[in-house]
C-alpha cells in the first residue's frame, strides 16, 4: 500500500495560448490553427507534469475557458447577467442566465479527456462541473414554458451522461467540481440551499453503481481566482458534514489554507464514509511560496494521525487557473508545487512505513 496523490485540474495556460485564446476570439485565428495550438499546450503540460513524477495526469484544462462554463460555450439561449460571485479581494465572476429551453451541454469532458489520453498512457483524470453549479443558470423568475422541474431533468441527464462518457473512455477518475457547496453558507447561513444542492448532486450519482463510484470524486474549496478566495471565511464545519453525504468514491479537500487543520481534521475524522477516501490538499495554490517536501510530509503525517491511513490522499488545495485569464500563478510555480506534493507524500509514506 502507498500513499496516492492527485492533482485537482487546472494549470495556468502559456502566454501563447491566451494570445490564442483572444485572437481566436476576434476572428484573427482559424478553428483549425487553434486546436493545434490547444493541443499543443496539452501535450506540453501533460509532459511537464508527468516530469514532477505524479502517477496521475490531467490536461491542465488548457482548452477549457473556464472550470465551471466548458459545457455551456456556444450556447446561444444565455444572457450574461446571470449569478455574480464576489471575492475577497474585491473583484466578482458573473455566471450567465439561461433564456430559454431544452438545456443541452454544447461540449463534453470525454472530448477533453481523449485528447490528453492521446499523449501519454498514464493514468488521466477528468475534472467535470457538477450539475449543483450548472443549477444556477436558471433564472429565480422562471422561464416561459420551460420550468424549473424540466430544466433539473435535463441537467440531471446531461450531467450524467458527462460522468459515463469519461468512466466509459478509461478516465482514472472523474472528478466533480463542487466549489459553490462552501459559498452557498456565505449566501444561506442556514443551509437550506446547500442541501438543495447536494440533493441534486445525488439525483445524478444514485444513478452510478458503487463500483462507478468508486472512480468518482467530488473536490471542494473556497474559491481559488487571482490570488483571492470567495467563502475562506465560512467555517468548513457547516459544509463537511453534508459534504460526506455525497455518493461518490472519492473527496478532494481543500485543506493547507485552513487556519485550524487540526479541527477539519476532527470533523473529516466523524464523518467519512466507511470505504471512501479523503484527498487532503497539501499545497496552496494562493501562496506564491513553494512547500518543500518536507512541510507536504508533516501535513500528511498530522493527517495519519487521526484518519485511517488506508483512507488517505494528498493533492493540491484548488487548480491553479480555474479560469483561463488567471495568471496570478506562474506555470513554473505550479509545477514546483506539484513535485513537492509528490514527493512530501512519498516522504509521508516512507515515514509511515507503506
Amino acid at each position: 500500500m502507498t500513499i496516492p496523490t492527485e492533482p485537482i485540474g487546472s494549470i495556468p495556460r502559456a502566454p501563447e495560448l491566451l494570445e490564442a485564446l483572444r485572437s481566436h476570439g476576434a476572428g484573427q485565428l482559424s478553428d483549425d490553427q487553434f486546436a493545434a495550438m490547444r493541443d499543443q499546450a496539452v501535450a506540453e503540460t501533460i509532459q511537464r507534469m508527468a516530469g514532477t513524477g505524479s502517477p496521475v495526469l490531467t490536461d491542465g484544462e488548457q482548452s477549457k475557458p473556464s472550470f465551471a462554463t466548458y459545457p455551456i460555450t456556444g450556447l446561444t439561449s444565455l444572457a450574461p447577467d446571470g449569478v455574480v460571485i464576489p471575492f475577497a479581494d474585491g473583484h466578482q465572476r458573473q455566471l450567465p442566465v439561461l433564456t430559454s429551453g431544452p438545456f443541452r451541454y454544447q461540449s463534453r469532458a470525454v472530448d477533453y479527456l481523449r485528447a490528453a489520453q492521446r499523449h501519454s498512457s498514464q493514468p488521466i483524470k477528468q475534472a467535470v462541473i457538477a450539475p449543483s453549479a450548472l443549477s444556477l443558470l436558471y433564472p429565480a423568475d422562471g422561464i416561459p414554458g420551460y420550468s424549473r422541474e424540466q430544466f433539473l431533468d435535463d441537467l440531471v441527464n446531461e450531467a450524467e451522461a458527462d460522468i459515463r462518457e469519461c468512466l466509459n473512455a478509461g478516465a482514472h477518475v472523474v472528478q466533480l467540481d463542487f466549489t459553490e457547496g462552501r459559498l452557498s453558507l456565505k449566501l444561506d447561513p442556514s443551509g437550506g440551499v446547500l442541501d438543495d444542492l447536494i440533493a441534486l448532486n445525488n439525483r445524478v450519482l444514485n444513478r452510478f453503481t458503487e463500483a462507478e463510484r468508486a472512480r468518482i470524486g467530488v473536490h471542494t474549496c473556497p474559491g481559488g481566482d487571482q490570488d483571492s478566495t470567495h467563502s475562506l471565511d465560512v467555517d468548513y464545519s457547516g459544509l463537511l458534514p453534508k459534504l460526506f453525504e455525497l455518493k461518490v468514491g472519492n473527496f478532494y479537500l481543500q485543506f493547507a489554507s485552513e487556519p485550524d487543520p487540526e479541527k477539519v481534521l476532527a470533523i473529516v475524522a466523524e464523518y467519512l464514509p466507511a470505504g471512501a477516501r479523503v484527498f487532503i490538499g497539501v499545497t496552496d495554490p494562493i501562496d506564491p511560496r513553494v512547500e518543500t517536501a518536507e512541510e507536504v510530509r508533516d501535513r500528511v503525517l498530522a493527517a495519519a494521525r487521526v484518519l485511517p491511513a488506508d483512507q488517505l490522499g494528498t493533492c493540491d488545495d484548488c487548480g491553479f487557473s480555474p479560469f483561463a485569464d488567471d495568471t496570478s500563478t506562474s506555470r513554473e510555480v505550479a509545477f514546483a508545487k506539484i513535485r513537492a506534493r509528490v514527493e512530501g507524500t512519498a516522504l509521508a509514506a516512507a515515514a509511515l512505513g507503506i
